[in-house]
């Protein structure tokens, strides 16, 4: 079940909001990225770039604030009436200066469909009306500009639209490559800034020395080609077909990374072309890429317009000189299917070959969860790995060769990890200090030694390689005691080596037994098995790890506990509501088994209509306990049970900031008898717990009061369970 999230691109840690952004924050932002681009990309810039900065910073400085309020706008046309800035006053003559200067002009006829996105619905109104008799009003805006593009000539509809209140954006290309070269992706505005001024997110604060990212101009340009067009596929799939039209004229990348965006561009733009129907055009884009997923796709559409011979060649090629090994098992896998006899593949072999537990249904919504608890109650450890656990050993056991040594260097505040690492070239720069660490293995007191100083160094710095959790030392250490070491050694060699595609698709459960460590993947039905997972698998198995799949079946479990809870509250969600009453009940073996009720002081007001809805008064909580006074009653009450309530986020998200509030974590599967109904009894008007008590016959004699509601919904989640279980009449 693990996810392949990729923390290389949120390796920011949330931090306290900070005070209000200065009034000019955007032209400081802009003038830190032109600063930081003229002093590390000198080489890499043109005269006409260079010249382009020093007639930017000749403007007046107000002219410069506007240009770079457009720059941070959506779009290149630009309508004086809709601006408003009020800390640059009038506009008009700013607009002039910088038409002066050549950094906006009068829009042309080629600029007709950015006019029409650029108009509102009214304004396109009436602009068709004269030429359209009859036109509905109640057309969409995209029809009334399909509607313009027909009636309206580009001359016209500039002279009508107000021309001399339009202007358009000049340089635009320009000023995203100097983000470009700053961000090393393509950035349509200077939002990162603000995020970070904000306190939002905040980048590293390694004191890294920050260099280059492209060592000359044709470097950073091929980079460039293939990023802008990624970012065009991204923003507007319906270029696809223009884009694809373009790929003759691909440049041959000279640099691995400049590749690897190829590759995704390729990927991305034949899938694109799929599902447009372009099967023969989406064929020659995977032709162009070398990654897995395009020589994947491409052996797949050979063999769907029937030529086999050529998929067996690719497939034979692939086969004796695989680039990886997910390509290795991909072509293994055709290959022996398409050509071999072979019925199933081996992602679907590895998947019936699992071993099967079986745990209650009502866990469904957590599975890794449930199946860990799963594995605790037979006696076994079990701790949630997945992807984190390699990372944070690999980031913590190489910090300093990561983000403080010499040849560490980032080149930008808001880079992830260093070029070297995603570059491939980890091991070979750092191969003295790898060495030394991976020694470390072998002698675990100073292994740890070495982790905690490294943590408590550097607890919570952002970087981009692993998240900082405050019980991942507990599983690390755990993991650490029972692994053996040339296991551990293999899979971090792996990561030295290509991190890149080494970081992702690793087993969702870490176990350890009386054997020792073992790695599984959680599967429940309708999951499927991914390639990288059975990569991953395979490499874990390779490095002498248990590592498999173990696959769940749901079931109805006669000893699972519920506890259904009702809770009362001072209004509807959100921070300033707060829980007048809690009423649960306990389920075992298909009965009510014990009983929880307490009224709560909120400390707070009890609104007039609350009041007359539950008849909780201010007077009946004044002497009551506050909910830090029973926290612990009603946590031991619940104990491991999974809990119950109607319409159950509700209840739970009040039960759950309460413990919030106290610091406390409230964590326990849940249940809705609510959604249970409409799934397992259809065809009912209402599905309110009145509703359904009423058309089941189940006493409410106190609507809304907490333990009135509980003992209604536990009834209703008997009539669940039933259902689940078959016993229930159809």
């Amino acid at each position: 079940m693990s996810s392949d999230t990729d923390l290389d691109q949120t390796h920011w840690a949330p931090v306290r909001r900070r005070a209000p952004l200065p009034t000019h924050y955007y032209q400081q932002h802009f003038e830190e990225v032109l600063a930081f681009v003229e002093d590390r990309y000198a080489h890499v810039l043109s005269p006409d770039e260079s010249a382009l900065l020093e007639s930017f910073r000749a403007l007046p400085v107000d002219a410069r604030r506007l240009y770079v309020r457009l720059v941070n706008r959506k779009g290149r046309l630009f309508d004086t009436a809709r601006l408003r800035y009020a800390e640059l006053g009038d506009l008009r003559p700013l607009v002039a200066c910088l038409a002066a200067g050549g950094w906006v002009a009068p829009p042309g006829a080629e600029h007709a469909d950015e006019l029409l996105a650029l108009l509102t619905r009214a304004e396109l109104n009436r602009l068709l009306r004269p030429r359209v008799p009859g036109m509905s009003r109640s057309l969409k805006k995209g029809e009334l500009v399909a509607l313009a593009a027909t009636h309206c000539d580009p001359d016209t509809l500039l002279a009508e639209a107000g021309s001399g209140r339009l202007f358009v954006q000049q340089h635009l290309d320009a000023i995203r490559f100097l983000l470009f070269l700053y961000f090393g992706r393509v950035e349509d505005s200077l939002a990162p800034f603000t995020m970070r001024d904000l306190g939002i997110v905040r980048p590293h604060d390694h004191k890294a020395a920050y260099e280059a990212r492209f060592a000359d101009r044709a470097e950073a340009r091929e980079h460039w080609y293939f990023a802008v067009r990624l970012h065009a596929l991204k923003n507007d799939p319906a270029r696809a077909a223009a884009l694809a039209d373009e790929v003759p004229a691909w440049p041959e990348p000279e640099h691995a990374a400049a590749a690897r965006d190829r590759d995704r561009l390729a990927a991305r733009l034949g899938r694109a072309l799929e599902r447009d129907g372009n099967a023969t055009q989406a064929l020659a884009v995977y032709r162009s890429g070398e990654s897995t997923p395009c020589v994947e796709r491409t052996v797949r559409l050979l063999l769907a317009s029937e030529q086999r011979d050529e998929a067996r060649r690719f497939l034979e090629r692939c086969l004796e000189d695989p680039r990886n090994d997910e390509e290795a098992l991909m072509a293994e896998d055709l290959y022996a299917r398409r050509f071999g006899g072979k019925r199933t593949s081996r992602l679907t072999d590895e998947l019936r070959g699992a071993a099967v537990i079986e745990l209650d249904e009502s866990l469904s919504g957590a599975p890794e969860r449930a199946a860990a608890a799963h594995f605790e109650s037979h006696g076994i450890r079990a701790f949630r790995s997945e992807n984190g656990l390699w990372r944070t050993l690999f980031g913590l056991l190489f910090w300093d060769e990561l983000f403080t040594a010499p040849g560490a260097a980032l080149h930008s505040p808001f880079d992830a990890v260093p070029a070297t690492l995603m570059g491939g070239d980890f091991r070979q720069a750092n191969r003295a200090a790898v060495d030394a660490a991976l020694a470390l293995l072998d002698d675990p007191p100073a292994l740890r030694r070495r982790l905690l100083k490294t943590s408590t160094g550097h607890y919570g710095r952002p970087n981009g390689v692993f998240r900082w959790r405050r019980s991942m030392l507990d599983t690390l250490f755990a993991f650490l005691d029972h692994a053996p070491a040339a296991a551990v050694r293999a899979v971090l060699e792996n990561l030295c080596a290509d991190y890149r595609r080494s970081r992702y698709g690793y087993p969702d459960l870490l176990l350890i037994d009386g054997d020792g460590v073992r790695f599984v993947e959680i599967k429940t039905e309708g999951d499927r098995l991914r390639r990288t997972q059975l990569v991953r698998l395979e490499q874990l198995r390779a490095a002498g790890f248990r590592a498999d799949v173990v696959r769940v079946q749901w079931i109805l479990d006669p000893a699972q506990e519920y506890v259904v809870v009702d809770v009362e509250t001072t209004g509807g969600r959100g921070e300033r509501h707060r829980v007048t009453e809690i009423g649960a009940v306990k389920v075992r073996g298909g009965r009510i088994v014990d009983r929880f009720q307490t009224l709560l002081n909120p400390e707070r007001a009890i609104p007039g209509n609350i009041v007359r809805l539950t008849g909780i008064t201010p007077a009946m909580v004044a002497d009551a306990p506050v909910f830090a006074d029973v926290a612990d009653a009603f946590a031991a009450f619940m104990g491991d049970a999974i809990f119950v309530a109607h319409n159950v986020e509700f209840d739970y998200g009040f039960v759950a900031g309460e413990f919030e509030r106290l610091g406390r974590r409230f964590r326990h599967a849940k249940l809705c008898t609510c959604a249970s109904m409409r799934k397992l009894y259809p065809g009912h008007a209402s599905y309110s717990l009145g509703a359904l008590c009423e058309a089941f016959g189940i006493p409410l004699r106190q609507h809304h009061r907490a333990l009135c509601d509980a003992e209604a919904a536990a009834e209703l989640l008997l009539l669940v369970n039933e259902r689940r279980a078959g016993a229930a009449p159809a």
